[in-house]
């Protein structure tokens, strides 16, 4: 079997290179079909049974990548260097006599003929008689995903899912949000949608000088551009309480530190400058002496530290997204192999299927799991034999 790889770029492994912070989060430690979102969460599911979290290990391992678990459940390299990924990759490529690297190979077109198909682009045409599509989505365009895996699959006829952002930034025009740029925080962040709950998730929160970052607002960011109606994002600041206990835990405070500020018995909790806008926005001195701390600045109190309205105004989209939600409909594709049922012989693996993960490296996983199902597919395609050519 022949296999040859066709990168647009002139190097390959971009993405690589740059996930994690440049670290590559190449797994988790539990990964599940919730951990996705797709329109066919159940033929995530199957398709990451075949290749689990385990076998992505031991594969990278059997590479001479050692990863190392962090307290969060990602696995990283032990040399937190996303070109140590990369280059054990290439090595186990340039190793095999049978396959093929070529960069700066941007396919045109793809059809159908005698052999199975034509590969075209401005200066080159392979004939081959499988072709899987790994094109990624529409995600940070200047690596290569410029939706191209797309236009393809449409010209068989392909519907794909529309698509949009997801695991991007958010944007915000309030000011006094933005002087907060810097600080980090672990927060719960809820999504209402019409007066619905619509989605929340608990993790780091980054406050930048354009709006919203880090994991937490990574995650939501795909909810709230396919959320509809009127839709706010609420940020609760102490996490490990709700409206109640949190209620509770400023009269204790007033109980047992009666003569101590507010903001230094917030600040044990929070990120100064984060308290001093919550006093101001809440109406009350910073300096107050919590035995004068009265009921009703106290409820205001716990509504803007529980229930803060995040000013969101957007994402910053594709260009800064990690992933893009949306893609091939699973409708129109082999739930076992992710061969075509438009084309025999064309499969799809990664990114560019109606499939997105949240951070965390779950993503790489589904590539992973993803990939490894269309490999074994096509090794155990019916009358395969050494001599026929698999591009």
């Amino acid at each position: 079997m022949r296999v040859l790889l066709l990168e647009g770029q002139k190097k390959v492994g971009a993405k690589i290179l740059m996930s994690g912070g440049t670290r590559c989060n190449v797994t988790n430690k539990a990964v599940s079909e919730k951990d996705f979102n797709s329109e066919k969460i159940i033929y995530v599911r199957n398709i990451l049974r075949s290749f689990s979290n385990t076998a992505t290990i031991e594969f990278f391992q059997g590479l001479g990548v050692e990863l190392v678990l962090e307290p969060t459940g990602k696995y990283f390299p032990v040399t937190n260097s996303g070109k140590t990924v990369l280059e054990a990759l290439i090595r186990k490529i340039d190793s095999q006599r049978n396959i093929t690297l070529l960069c700066e190979h941007k396919v045109k077109a793809v059809t159908t003929n005698q052999n199975g198909f034509a590969v075209k682009g401005d200066n080159f045409h392979f004939n081959a008689r499988n072709i899987i599509l790994t094109t990624g989505g529409l995600s940070y365009p200047t690596t290569g995903s410029d939706g191209t895996g797309y236009r393809l699959a449409q010209s068989f006829g392909h519907p794909v899912i529309e698509t949009a952002p997801a695991l991007t930034p958010l944007s915000t025009k309030d000011n006094d949000l933005k002087s907060l740029s810097g600080i980090t925080l672990e927060v719960q962040l809820t999504l209402v949608a019409d007066g619905k709950r619509y989605f929340s998730v608990r993790d780091s929160f980054l406050f930048a000088h354009f709006g919203f970052s880090g994991p937490a607002a990574l995650d939501i960011s795909r909810h709230y551009l396919r959320a509809q109606g009127k839709k706010q994002i609420i940020a609760n600041f102490v996490p490990d309480y709700d409206e109640n206990s949190w209620g509770l835990y400023l009269s204790q405070s007033q109980s047992d530190a009666p003569r101590k500020t507010l903001r230094n018995v917030l600040i044990e909790l929070m990120p100064q400058r984060l308290v001093d806008l919550i006093l101001k926005k809440a109406g009350i001195e910073a300096y107050l002496i919590m035995n004068q701390l009265d009921r009703a600045s106290r409820q205001r109190l716990v509504s803007q530290c529980v229930h803060y309205p995040l000013d969101v105004t957007g994402v910053l989209g594709y260009s800064k997204a990690e992933v893009t939600a949306g893609g091939i409909d699973f409708a129109e594709v082999n739930p076992k192999t992710l061969e075509s049922k438009l084309v025999p012989g064309l499969f799809f693996a990664g990114e560019i299927l109606d499939v997105d993960g949240r951070i965390g490296g779950f993503n790489f996983q589904w590539a992973w799991a993803s990939g490894y199902t269309v490999a074994q597919a096509i090794i155990k395609q019916k009358g395969f034999s050494n001599e026929q050519e698999n591009h």
